[in-house]
């Protein structure tokens, strides 16, 4: 409960406004995250606004705060397995785009999404879409 940081403040491009350095931000979220401790209280020593330091322990569970968000997504190879003959024979797919029977599952930061069953194009570009807002 008593953790102290340096405060690092820049002056803002706008009058009134102060910019954080990313790695404060982390580092007072990483404080908020600990057991016991008073994100009030915390944000009132560093004489930052309480809200703000929600803000940063939401940004840095959803993975915004790390080094890695900085740096520009990567795409990430696809390898699409053959499917065993007896098991092609036994299922038909809905449509020619779905993935029959199959299992798809998103992974992002705290939050996991299993799509199950017959997806296809549509349903998979709907819950990225919905993921991203």
């Amino acid at each position: 409960m008593g953790t102290i940081l340096d405060t690092e403040i820049k002056p803002g491009s706008r009058k009134g406004k102060s910019n954080y350095s990313r790695e404060f931000k982390r580092r007072l979220a990483l404080a908020a995250c600990e057991p016991g401790v008073s994100v009030s209280r915390l944000a009132l020593a560093h004489q930052v606004n309480a809200n703000m330091v929600f803000k940063w322990r939401r940004d840095l569970r959803a993975g915004l705060l790390d080094d890695a968000a900085s740096a520009p997504a990567a795409l990430l190879p696809v390898v699409l397995a053959e499917t065993p003959a007896a098991a092609r024979s036994t299922v038909a797919p809905a449509r020619r785009d779905a993935v029959p029977g199959g299992m798809i599952e998103i992974v992002i930061a705290d939050a996991i999404v299993r799509l199950r069953g017959d997806v296809d194009a549509a349903l998979l570009k709907t819950v990225v879409q919905s993921l991203r807002a």
